[in-house]
């Protein structure tokens, strides 16, 4: 299984958990799929069968599937029939028309989720108008710390960054929200997708690149190394706050805070206060 491969499936698995709660209490929803080049018809076709799981959700709400790339007019024929509650927009273009084509989708002010393969980045402004508005960048690795400020300069506050590599390929993918809740659910499906041969997970942010092996429960080495440097910069933090800055600033889950908090206290690199009992969100840890 290719890079290509393990990003379709995290695609469709967060699209299955997206879909739902977009629809939940609003009349309108839009998802983008965008290519720089070729379009994936693999992942296009794939997208559109998550929203034929929700057919009873689509009753009387208005969603429109956006396919932005050069011969997308080509690759919409190709695909299934929609449900009928679901208008496909085929703009043919690049990324550089994404607003145009999310004006002309009506995507504003509802829920939008974009899955955008480009080299560069994209006018992020048009994809922050939805409410919410999220984003799924793929691009050329080694640019997360400029992928990182655009995100967070247009409004996603919560941002994520992995490396998939396998070989002497690599391939940043980038996610871009407002919600703590849809971060969690993202980190979910990152580390729930199959571990494919010769696909590793790498942390943008690791000064050592360690390439990690795709698994529900994730080699917490590199966490602990990370959470260590970090208290060791910026002092004392409570565990919620080694939480937050797990989910936000690493490719990690909250979830896996606790689990390298507690290798931490036990190896004696850090300290906690109160020194007894569970490891609670107040707790307080020290690196020593």
């Amino acid at each position: 299984m290719s890079i290509a491969g393990v990003t379709r499936e995290l695609l469709v698995r967060y699209l299955d958990a997206w879909a739902p709660a977009a629809l939940h209490g609003a009349k309108r929803a839009t998802f983008v799929q965008g290519w720089a080049g070729e379009p994936d018809a693999e992942a296009a076709e794939a997208a559109l069968r998550v929203f034929g799981e929700f057919a009873d959700r689509l009753r009387g709400r208005r969603v429109a599937v956006v396919l932005l790339a050069p011969g997308a007019p080509a690759l919409a024929k190709r695909l299934p029939d929609p449900p009928a509650e679901l208008a496909v927009h085929a703009v043919d273009g690049g990324p550089d028309l994404l607003p145009a084509a999310l004006k002309a989708a009506g995507a504003a002010a509802a829920p939008l989720l974009a899955f955008l393969d480009t080299e560069g980045v994209p006018a992020l402004s048009a994809i922050a108008a939805g409410k919410p508005g999220e984003v799924v960048l793929s691009t050329a690795a080694g640019r997360w710390i400029e992928v990182r400020k655009a995100l967070r300069d247009n409004g996603f506050t919560l941002t994520a960054g992995v490396e998939l590599v396998a070989g002497r390929d690599a391939r940043l993918l980038a996610f871009g929200t407002t919600l703590a809740k849809h971060m969690e659910a993202y980190k979910d499906e990152l580390w729930a997708v199959d571990e494919y041969a010769g696909v590793r997970y790498r942390d943008p942010t690791d000064p050592d690149g360690h390439a990690m092996d795709i698994a529900l429960r994730p080699d917490p080495g590199p966490l602990r190394r990370e959470l260590l440097a970090h208290l060791t910069s910026a002092g004392e933090r409570t565990v919620t706050e080694l939480r937050h800055f797990t989910l936000t600033e690493t490719i990690f889950r909250s979830s896996d805070a606790v689990r390298a908090v507690t290798a931490l206290v036990t190896s004696g690199a850090v300290t906690r206060t109160p020194p007894g009992g569970r490891l609670s969100g107040d707790v307080v840890i020290r690196a020593v």
